[in-house]
Order: C-alpha cells, then sequence, then structure tokens
C-alpha cells in the first residue's frame, strides 16, 4: 500500500511532552469499530466499556536505561548506544543503534563511564545496527542503571523527573528500549475495580525493540520488513488465554504490541502456545485478525507500523476519520498522550 495513506495532519503542539498528572485521567476515546460510532471519555471511564469475562492482556516488559554515551576508546569522538536486543544466550552480547555508525567497525571499543562499562563491536549489521560485547565488574543492570539514560523518544523534549513515569505500573521484566504506553493510563486502583468486575488480567511479555519504533522508509508498504522483537507467553497464559477462546469471551490488547504478541502466537501455531521466541510479524490492511477482539490504545505516528496496525484492524477510512477527530477535539498525541479503546460487542 502507498505510505502516504497513512500520513495525516498533526499540529506539533498536540505531541505530548509529559504525562498526564494521574495517570487514569488522561483522555480516551471509546470507538465502537462496527457501528462507525465513538464517544469522548476519561481512561477512567473504560470499566463501563468492559464486561465480566472479558480477558484484558498487557504487556509486563520494563524499560532498561538503554541509552548510553560514551567515547571512542581510540580516537576519544563521542558514540551513543541504544540497547535493543540482548542474545538469548550470551547474555552480555547486545544488537544495538549507534550514533554515529559509519566509524564503528569490528574491534572498536567504546568506553562508558571512564571504564566502568566497555562495549566492544563484534559484527557489523545494516541500517546503524551493530553488535557488541559489554565488559565490567559486578551485575549488568546495576551497571546500566548506573551510566544509561531512559530512551525517551526523540519527539519527546522534556526530561522527566521521575523515570518510573515512562514504567506501566505493572512492569515487571526488563529488557525493552521502549515503553508499552498505552499500559501508562492504568493505575493500581483501577486494576483493582477491573479485577473485583470479574474482568481477567493475563500478562504476555514482548521486549520493544527496533521491530515497534522503526520508522518506515519506502513508498509501498510490502517492501517494509520488520526488525525482530522477543516475545513469551507461560504455560499459565496460554492455558487461559485458549480458555477464553474457547469460551467465546473477549480478549482485550493493551496496546500494540500485546496485539503482536497475541496475533504471532496464534496465526504461527493455530492456539495460543506457551513459547519464547522472536516475532516480526507486520500487521497492515488486509491482515485477518486471529486472536484479538478489542484494542487499547494511544495515537500513533503518522506513516508508523503502529498506525497501520490500527487501520487494519478498524479500516483506513474509518482510522483517518478518528484521528481527525482527535486532532480537532485536541487530544494529546504519541506516548505521553491520550488513549482509544477499539471495540466490537460479541
Amino acid at each position: 500500500m502507498d505510505i502516504n495513506l497513512f500520513d495525516f495532519y498533526l499540529p506539533e503542539e498536540l505531541i505530548a511532552q509529559t504525562p498526564a498528572e494521574k495517570r487514569d485521567h488522561s483522555r480516551l476515546l471509546a470507538i465502537n469499530k462496527d457501528n462507525h460510532t465513538y464517544e469522548d471519555k476519561h481512561f477512567y471511564d473504560i470499566i463501563n466499556y468492559l464486561k465480566p469475562g472479558d480477558v484484558l492482556v498487557r504487556n509486563n516488559t520494563k524499560v532498561i536505561p538503554a541509552r548510553l554515551l560514551g567515547i571512542k576508546e581510540i580516537t576519544g569522538a563521542h558514540c551513543e548506544l541504544l540497547l535493543l536486543h540482548q542474545d538469548e544466550e550470551k547474555k552480555d552480547c547486545w544488537e544495538c543503534l549507534c550514533k554515529p555508525a559509519k566509524s564503528i567497525k569490528v574491534g572498536t571499543k567504546i568506553d562508558f563511564g571512564e571504564g566502568k562499562l566497555i562495549a566492544e563491536c563484534v559484527e557489523v549489521k545494516d541500517e546503524g545496527l551493530r553488535k557488541f560485547v559489554f565488559h565490567y565488574e559486578g551485575i549488568f543492570l546495576e551497571v546500566l542503571d548506573a551510566l544509561g539514560k531512559m530512551p525517551l523518544p526523540p519527539y519527546i523534549k522534556k526530561q522527566l523527573c521521575e523515570n518510573d513515569r515512562y514504567q506501566t505500573v505493572y512492569a515487571k521484566y526488563e529488557g525493552s528500549a521502549a515503553a508499552p504506553t498505552a499500559g501508562f493510563h492504568f493505575t493500581e486502583e483501577l486494576n483493582d475495580k477491573i479485577k473485583a468486575m470479574g474482568v481477567e488480567i493475563i500478562e504476555v511479555t514482548l521486549h520493544i525493540g527496533l521491530g515497534t519504533f522503526r520508522p518506515v522508509n519506502v513508498e509501498d508498504t510490502k517492501d517494509h520488513v520488520m526488525h525482530s522483537e522477543v516475545y513469551e507467553i507461560t504455560e499459565d497464559a496460554a492455558r487461559r488465554l485458549n480458555e477464553a477462546k474457547a469460551n467465546n469471551r473477549r480478549i482485550i490488547a493493551v496496546g500494540t504490541t500485546s496485539v503482536r504478541t497475541l496475533e504471532a502466537n496464534y496465526t504461527k501455531y493455530n492456539t495460543f502456545k506457551s513459547t519464547r521466541e522472536d516475532t516480526n510479524i507486520f500487521i497492515q490492511p488486509g491482515y485477518q485478525f486471529k486472536a484479538v477482539d478489542c484494542i487499547i490504545t494511544n495515537f500513533h505516528l503518522p506513516k508508523s507500523t503502529l498506525i497501520m496496525l490500527v487501520s487494519s484492524f478498524m479500516g483506513l477510512d474509518f482510522t483517518q476519520e478518528v484521528y481527525k477527530h482527535a486532532v480537532d477535539n485536541r487530544y494529546r498525541f504519541f506516548s505521553f498522550g491520550d488513549s482509544m479503546f477499539i471495540y466490537a460487542a460479541k
């Protein structure tokens, strides 16, 4: 498809620079994708659109301080690394996005924190990607916590006063270079209310890397290749998801990463199966959803794979109508912005 079909006008002032003061007080656009209707609400109103028996699936990944600023050992030139993907077997080996990348060859060493952490390039990949082995003393995540920075998206110009506002309240397993931002709107209190009304909450894990936020630089979307990301579904989660499917209960994905996890797994196995593996699933119009009935998501970047996913779920023309309504009504966009609940009665 023509990439320009996924473009839209967005005033810069609608790009949220800070999170809502109270997580669940962000705005919510509740969308019936079958009737092509929508209502302006607040996120705490989402309990009015849920019902007993629903299954809420959320991504419990935790963002690590994945942005590292260092200097090359020989030349002293400044370098920046963004940790994207940890090797499953060699835990001290990471695939990273580099800036600048051209000067980083196999054998290049980058110093962070005056020798506290050394990254040695062991493989040159394409599009600014390199694989590094990290040398350090102690526990890697503790060293990273001391030296790394939270990898906020480039359109966010302000630094956070509290790093936990770039985490969901249920973040658990460290490994992401970006947050599953649709989950930002949930509070512990709201989660308790949702459970109390008979909604089942199931957690999956997808560590967010380049696949989620990599820009699309092709004219025809069929030429875009997704970067793989690691996801995990436990035996308990798979069993509960299969029970929900068998009983025709609504499966509601919190965020596009949860959507991709569920759809990748169900598409591959024709059931929900416990596994830990990579996926590079790319969902765009024409895709037939097999696992997910409803989606909670934020408003996404023009021409991104995320707006393509949303367009495939509720239709390209209707997506453009909804986004125009959001712009006209001054909704806040992107990571710290407002959200949508896209549903269909079942």
